[in-house]
């Protein structure tokens, strides 16, 4: 029996971690091998939101908020955008860099393998800065940067954060899923 630990903060950092680990490992990662342009991009249905890349500049991506009441069908380029830039990067760069992230200069993905490397990347920003909380600061409110979690605890939003990423991963195997059965042929867009 391995002894038990006396810094609780190392306990509960590393059990939010490991359930992150354990899904972007077993499950979302796995399912991302082989992502092709064409699949990037790939619209199932009419006025999906997704990254249009520009010859005249950056790319832009769609985006309102509030969103739309329905939400609209998005691409996995733009699934996989949020997730790195909305979910990841932003938090990131807000918690543990420079605050200087925003999505109005965002850097978003033109391709897949841009896609998976942006996404690889943030995930990484994201993982070590929480690898650097200790147990007062997974009790600390988030503050201002969340809006209206600023006075929720820095583990509630670490639990948020696990939670959009298992979300919108599960949206992106759909999506793959759709693809692959041949859905693809009734392209829109």
């Amino acid at each position: 029996m391995p002894p038990l630990r006396t810094n609780v903060a190392s306990v509960w950092r590393d059990e939010l971690l490991t359930q992150l680990d354990f899904y972007w490992e077993r499950t979302l990662w796995p399912r991302l091998a082989g992502l092709t342009d064409e699949e990037f991009f790939w619209q199932p249905v009419a006025n999906c939101w997704t990254v249009h890349p520009r010859s005249d500049g950056p790319a832009v991506v769609d985006w309102t908020w509030p969103e739309p009441d329905p939400p609209p069908v998005t691409t996995i380029a733009w699934r996989m955008a949020h997730i790195s830039i909305g979910v990841f990067g932003l938090r990131a760069s807000a918690h543990f860099g420079d605050g200087s992230l925003a999505l109005a200069d965002a850097p978003w993905p033109t391709s897949a393998a841009a896609g998976l490397t942006l996404l690889s990347e943030q995930h990484d920003a994201w993982c070590a800065g929480v690898r650097g909380l200790d147990d007062d600061d997974l009790r600390r409110p988030v503050g201002g940067a969340e809006g209206d979690w600023a006075s929720h605890p820095m583990a509630a939003l670490v639990l948020h954060i696990n939670r959009e990423v298992m979300h919108h991963g599960g949206e992106i195997a759909l999506l793959r899923d759709l693809y692959r059965a041949g859905f693809a042929g009734q392209q829109h867009g």
